[in-house]
């Protein structure tokens, strides 16, 4: 188990006063309780990375594509001479 020593400004401080005043709960077990709830919220939100916000999207159905990336100029060239009937 790890010392710490924290400096909190007067705000705080009177926050964690009130905190323990209201709850009963020591100083040390109420600044415990509070980075649970941090770590809690950090890992919540740390779950919205790309690969998960991507999979969340909903792209429609797809597959209209008239070709693969791969062949993409060849098939850009195909669509104009269709549209203008070249």
């Amino acid at each position: 188990m790890g010392t710490r020593t924290v400096r909190l400004d007067d705000k705080s401080e009177e926050i964690l006063e009130e905190i323990c005043g209201t709850t009963g709960l020591s100083a040390s077990a109420a600044l415990k309780r509070g980075l649970l709830a941090l770590r809690k919220e950090v890992r919540r939100q740390a779950i919205d990375r790309p690969y998960e916000i991507y999979e969340r999207l909903d792209l429609g159905p797809g597959g209209y594509a008239s070709a693969p990336s791969t062949k993409a100029k060849s098939a850009a060239k195909r669509a104009i001479r269709l549209k203008h009937g070249r």
